[in-house]
């Protein structure tokens, strides 16, 4: 680990906290809804209208079953978003890029899909103890989150 902090002598590493990693978190949420709400709109809020008002058993099943389908889709795109777009050239998703903070590994390199996907999945842990892995980052003297520490991932500011 401290590889990272002595990347460049006259450039220290600057972990990014919680606050700046929250608005780009925000950020990549409006970016993901303007794909996600209009593909539930077109497909599933009618039938939802519909199962409602119609008190159709069969109706609601198919409603709840496209619904799951979405959901899947939905998670496919956000692994494929998430980990794609910070394992790549970039180490970043798009709020990253516009606050400036890139994903990195113990070396300050970039880090494989693989990691990036496990990188994802760690943050549903992050989330089911009442967001105590996302705070975490606000209180680590390296700014880690639960899913950094588990996947061994650093998020830091990009031009120092």
């Amino acid at each position: 680990m401290e590889v990272l902090d002595n990347l460049d002598e006259n450039h220290p590493v600057t972990y990014a906290g919680f606050w700046i990693r929250f608005v780009a978190y925000l950020i990549d949420g409006f970016a993901l809804s303007a794909i996600f709400a209009p593909i539930f709109f077109v497909f599933f809020a009618p039938a939802a209208g519909f199962a409602s008002i119609a008190q159709d058993t069969d109706a609601m099943l198919a409603f709840y079953a496209g619904l799951s389908g979405f959901w899947l889709i939905e998670i496919v795109i956000q692994v494929l978003y998430f980990a794609g777009m910070e394992s790549s050239k970039y180490q970043a998703t798009l709020g990253k890029m516009a606050v400036g903070i890139i994903v990195v590994d113990e070396s300050g390199n970039r880090i494989s899909m693989g990691r990036a996907i496990g990188r994802f999945f760690a943050k549903i842990l992050s989330g089911i103890i009442m967001m105590i892995g996302y705070i975490m980052a606000g209180f680590d003297s390296r700014k880690q989150a639960l899913h950094d520490k588990l996947a061994s991932t650093f998020v830091i500011y990009k031009n120092q």
